[in-house]
């Protein structure tokens, strides 16, 4: 089960890897001094802002199989 979930949605997963990633490196060089900004204040905000965008953005890339 555990497969087929990893094989359906492996662009959706890798997407939000990276987008982990890049959310927390963002945080880390340029973040909020003030602690005023709602996402880059903190990394737990930063890193999963970034994920959902990093699976969205490579959700894009997902072929559909449309009928015609």
């Amino acid at each position: 089960m555990i497969k087929k979930l990893i094989r359906n949605y492996w662009l959706y997963l890798l997407g939000g890897g990276f987008g982990a990633i890049a959310g927390f490196i963002y945080w880390q060089q340029v973040g909020c001094n003030s602690g005023t900004c709602m996402i880059t204040s903190s990394p737990v905000n930063s890193t999963i802002y970034g994920s959902v965008m990093g699976a969205l953005i490579f959700s894009l890339f997902k072929k559909t199989n449309q009928v015609t």
